[in-house]
């Protein structure tokens, strides 16, 4: 399951983040995860507490924003929805279609306190 090691990165990047900033806890991580990305987002929320152990972030909430496939056709200029990375476009039937959204994956926010 990589979105452990997913999970992992992202306390690591958070975390180190906060504490440049002097932070005593990171009370709230906002992800952006678009569908197309490649990671199960509640699998990512499961992994997410215990990768958090031991870190400003143990505590945290993860906020996970999914973001729907949208696709562009190259040929006709046709933009629609997508489910998966390859698709024909509905109007002039091309698979020359170029994803324009849903395969984001970013830390949008985080939330930290500072040191009591």
């Amino acid at each position: 399951m990589h979105e452990m090691s997913v999970a992992l990165s992202i306390i690591e990047a958070v975390d180190e983040k906060a504490r440049l900033e002097g932070a005593g806890r990171i009370s709230e991580i906002e992800l952006v995860v678009g569908r197309l990305a490649g990671i199960d987002a509640e699998s990512l929320k499961f992994c997410f507490s215990a990768a958090a152990r031991d870190s400003l972030a143990e505590h945290a909430v993860l906020a996970v924003r999914e973001r729907e496939g949208q696709g562009l056709c190259t040929a006709c200029g046709s933009s629609f929805p997508l489910a998966f990375h390859i698709a024909e476009c509905p109007v002039c039937r091309s698979f020359s279609v170029r994803i324009v959204s849903g395969d984001e994956f970013f830390i949008q926010s985080i939330t930290i306190e500072e040191k009591e």
